[in-house]
């Protein structure tokens, strides 16, 4: 009698069916693969699972339609909970509406108060020439009637003027205090500060040439178009994909003033931004100028993206104080949680993963892993980190073994790379440590520094430990701590370029 195979043996057997060579090896390793990998395996090597393996009588008439009716139940529940919520929120809001309303009517109506006041206080210039005409009149007769004789008008008018003057430049002053006074303690409450953070608009827009004075001229093999810089006052620069020689870049830099001295102590940079690396950057003869010339151009990338995930943190972290969120932000919060792969809307979970890469690490592996610009998927892919894919566009490598289907990752612009790379750490399974003492250095209010997080990135290359120590030598030797402080300019003199 045929012995009865489980799901797993089964699965087996269809490997080995198909002849998929990576199970047999790992059975002939004795490894033992869990059923879920072997389906994966399976799956990968177009191999369809017949449904009768995973067929069960029990399962599919009785446990998955309590589970479905279960799951109706918990559904309804829920749709009740969300109405119920829904309907004391409605009221909540009719409250705070009738409170304001209440309040605007309140302010409409002193304001209106306020204006009639001003209104007579014009009233009272007039009102002092009646008065002063009156009263001139009425004390002339007076006085003709007491003396019986004809008093000079001119004289008399001069003595009224006078007491007239008097009385009402007093009475306006006292009264143009008391009004200053209960105006300015009237409106103090109605003062109310909003605090609006700026909208960081991105347009990408294809540089124009123009250019007054210098000029930067791009050598190619039989053309020479010209860069002009024109220098005025804006927020970035982004340089477009001319293939750029290193020759150019370098005249760039010097018209910009841009200099690894002045960044390290002012701990600013200016947002220029390459979309590619220059092809003959390997040609140059000084190491240090070479290195020195890729951290100026991946340095700006890195910064600004750092300083984007900055921005959403804190936006985060005010969002989720609030009592009531707006349609657009729970929108926004949606987004982040695909965005940072957070399942369940976990947002603590949120919270850790969406935090920045030290820069002294990311510039040490960009380093590594693309030769300080000079490698072939750093030129041909803007792969500055070396991440694998297996189904995206990419680059296969040389030396990969025969058996293996990885490639290098390719990219359109260097920035893409760049927050690739950050959203890797930040997401993959791999790093959870990494995020974990991340998390750590901020609950204890410490700096988040670059060697105190570099011993937790072992996984990311094969040698392991001897990779974490390679990063360590890269940041001490190029004193890479320098630049975790740096951040953009707020205001930079704009380049504008063309070809």
């Amino acid at each position: 009698m045929k012995k009865k195979l489980s799901y797993r043996d089964k699965l087996v057997e269809l490997a080995y069916i198909y002849d998929v060579k990576e199970i047999k090896d790992y059975e002939k390793s004795r490894k033992n693969l869990t059923s879920g990998q072997l389906e994966l395996i399976l799956k990968k090597n177009k191999i369809v699972i017949p449904k009768d393996f995973k067929s069960n009588f029990l399962r599919d008439n009785f446990i998955k339609p309590v589970g479905r009716i279960k799951t109706n139940l918990i559904e309804y529940k829920e749709n009740k909970i969300k109405d119920k919520n829904r309907a004391i929120r409605k009221l909540e809001n009719f409250k705070l509406d009738s409170s304001r309303k209440i309040g605007r009517t309140f302010k409409d109506i002193w304001k209106q108060l306020g204006q009639i006041g001003l209104n007579f206080l014009n009233i009272i210039p007039k009102l002092g020439q009646v008065i002063y005409e009156f009263f001139g009149k009425l004390f002339t007769d007076l006085f003709h009637g007491i003396y019986a004789q004809q008093i000079e008008p001119q004289k008399a008018k001069r003595v009224i003027i006078a007491i007239v003057s008097v009385a009402v430049i007093a009475t306006v002053a006292y009264s143009g205090i008391n009004y200053i006074s209960d105006n300015e303690l009237a409106k103090k409450p109605e003062v109310k500060k909003e605090v609006k953070r700026p909208e960081i608009k991105k347009e990408v827009k294809k540089p124009e040439i123009k250019k007054k004075e210098k000029k930067l001229e791009v050598k190619k093999e039989v053309k020479k178009p010209k860069l002009e810089v024109k220098r005025k006052s804006v927020d970035e620069v982004i340089l477009p994909n001319l293939n750029l020689k290193t020759e150019t870049v370098l005249n760039l830099f010097k018209d910009v003033e841009y200099d690894l001295g002045k960044v390290r102590t002012q701990k600013l940079v200016k947002p220029i931004y390459f979309t590619q690396f220059p092809r003959d950057l390997d040609a140059l003869q000084s190491t240090k100028l070479k290195k020195e010339t890729f951290i100026k151009i991946v340095l700006p990338l890195i910064v600004a993206e750092n300083e984007r995930i900055k921005e959403d943190r804190e936006k985060l972290l005010l969002v989720s104080k609030k009592k009531y969120t707006t349609d657009l932000e729970k929108q926004w919060i949606r987004q982040k949680l695909l965005e940072y792969k957070v399942k369940k809307g976990d947002m603590k979970q949120l919270l850790i993963r969406m935090d920045i890469i030290p820069t002294s690490i990311a510039l040490a592996q960009a380093a590594k892993e693309s030769g300080w610009g000079t490698s072939r998927f750093a030129l041909e892919g803007n792969a500055i980190f070396g991440q694998w894919t297996w189904s995206g566009q990419g680059i296969a490598p040389l030396d990969r073994e025969s058996n293996k289907n990885h490639k290098i990752l390719k990219f359109p612009i260097l920035r893409a790379s760049v927050k690739a790379y950050q959203n890797n750490l930040n997401t993959h399974k791999s790093y959870t440590k990494f995020r974990e003492k991340r998390s750590s250095l901020r609950e204890k209010n410490k700096k988040i520094a670059g060697l105190e997080l570099t011993d937790t990135l072992n996984n990311y290359a094969q040698t392991g430990t001897e990779y974490t120590k390679i990063l360590n030598q890269i940041i001490k030797q190029n004193r890479l701590t320098d630049f975790e402080p740096v951040r953009l300019v707020n205001s930079v003199k704009k380049i504008e370029l063309t070809s």
